[in-house]
């Protein structure tokens, strides 16, 4: 798959001045827009619209400083229906206005080119396994938070309190199948991962029962589901694993993500400093 990805991004460089679809990047990757969104954001750390506009404002700026064209005409030519958004923009990136770039020869500021390429440490082992789940419901409470990549979400943690234990051994007791017990359920993220962007969570159990009345409920229908499993310190352990998910394990292995939740198990020590998961990511097969 990362050739098939590396084409697509040179196929981005050929067209910085034209538009680029999504959808014509991810047929060649041949892949979904959905999954090829989430494989970029992970494996350059940045989503795929911010990557482009970077580097159509680093080929723009290197015409600025030639003075060929007008800025007017360099701002037509990537993409900016005026020069007033072009300067913003160009601000935005490099810090100055392209007409004081322009006269004082600044030193701008540049997006390199990517391309992917696996490197396989072998310090770790992925276990997972690859199951097929008829339609289920995630039953709960259900709240929004922000994204947090690293480190213990406080906004999950105040919201978990404030149901009470009540609440929560009611939920607990709803569950009647893989994964089992209470689970944290996350969708509706951002493409691009980024941090502080929000997301739906539920503090819920995986049923097929019917939701009692006051309790939030998500239909999941039937489909494939790769499940990763580990253990380790929380939730760093955790956080890495979902990182090397989408930069190792789906390079490797003929799946793409598809729409749907993201299902977490987890069973801490006493003092929650480790603990033992299960990343459930639901998966469709692609052709080899």
């Amino acid at each position: 798959m990362l050739e098939q990805l590396n084409q697509a991004m040179e196929h981005i460089e050929r067209r910085l001045d034209q538009r680029i679809e999504t959808a014509e990047l991810a047929r060649i990757a041949r892949t979904s827009e959905y999954h090829f969104r989430r494989m970029f954001s992970a494996l350059a750390g940045l989503p795929l619209s911010e990557y482009i506009r970077r580097r159509r404002l680093t080929v723009a700026g290197a015409e600025v400083l030639a003075g060929e064209r007008t800025l007017l005409d360099v701002a037509v030519r990537y993409g900016y229906t005026s020069g007033e958004a072009f300067a913003r923009a160009f601000r935005a990136v490099h810090g100055i206005g392209p007409g004081e770039a322009r006269r004082t020869g600044a030193a701008l500021h540049s997006q390199p080119r990517m391309s992917f390429r696996l490197i396989i440490e072998g310090s770790t082992t992925m276990q997972y396994r690859v199951v097929e789940k008829p339609e289920f419901r995630v039953v709960g409470k259900k709240t929004r938070v922000p994204l947090l990549h690293e480190g213990v979400n406080p906004e999950i943690v105040a919201f978990i309190e404030s149901l009470g234990e009540e609440t929560v051994q009611r939920i607990a007791s709803l569950s009647d199948q893989e994964p089992e017990g209470i689970v944290s359920v996350t969708e509706h993220l951002s493409d691009s991962r980024e941090e502080g962007t929000e997301l739906d969570y539920y503090h819920a159990a995986v049923t097929g029962a019917e939701a009692p009345e006051g309790f939030d409920v998500r239909v999941v229908p039937a489909g494939t589901w790769a499940v990763f499993e580990n253990d380790g310190p929380f939730p760093q352990q955790l956080q890495n694993l979902w990182r090397d998910v989408y930069t190792q394990w789906f390079p490797s292995n003929p799946y793409a993500s598809r729409p749907g939740p993201e299902i977490l198990r987890t069973r801490p020590s006493e003092d929650w400093t480790e603990a033992a998961t299960e990343l459930w990511i639901p998966v469709e097969r692609t052709s080899v």
